[in-house]
């Protein structure tokens, strides 16, 4: 898997963790482009951390990831390493994402990226627990990935849809604050 800048990754073998594809990952830095420099960027069920490298190869100064698996843990450890620069940190964090999203509370994200398998039952639970432990920015947004038959409209507290897409199999909804 190749990120901006031509960089190859390494990926989690076999067929447990679904990579973002590379054209849903050009359309979520074209359609956040200029707001990468210097963000502070949350990662949701990373994968092999594809999102989160590409956020800090445009210069995010803060990328944490959230991954259940091990195995995906260590790769995104180790994908993050290779392209991190010194002014920028990051962390990975091993376990259930909604469980570890209150140790992040006190913490707020310019941009959250949460890809979880599509059958799974995290999308409310964890939209809820960005709304109720305040992790997105007033100026922030948040992008979910989903399946295109998945509706994403629920009302989540304080959330709102500023925008959806559709790239073949993969759908996006973004999310920010509501404003008052």
């Amino acid at each position: 898997m190749r990120i901006y800048g031509n960089r190859q990754l390494k990926t989690v073998p076999g067929q447990a963790i679904r990579p973002t594809s590379a054209l849903v990952r050009e359309a979520v830095f074209n359609i956040w482009q200029g707001d990468i420099t210097n963000c502070r960027w949350l990662d949701l069920c990373a994968g092999n951390g594809s999102m989160g490298a590409e956020a800090m190869c445009r210069g995010a100064s803060l990328v944490v990831g959230i991954e259940k698996w091990a195995k995906a843990c260590a790769v995104i450890q180790q994908n993050w390493q290779q392209v991190a620069q010194p002014n920028q940190d990051f962390r990975v964090i091993r376990g259930d994402v909604v469980r570890q999203l209150k140790f992040l509370a006190g913490e707020q994200f310019d941009r959250i990226y949460f890809d979880p398998p599509y059958a799974s039952k995290l999308y409310q639970p964890v939209l809820e627990a960005i709304a109720h432990y305040q992790l997105l920015d007033k100026r922030g947004e948040l992008a979910v990935e989903h399946s295109p038959n998945k509706d994403q409209s629920p009302p989540y507290s304080t959330l709102e849809i500023c925008r959806q897409k559709v790239y073949g199999k993969t759908a996006l909804t973004f999310y920010r604050l509501q404003h008052s």
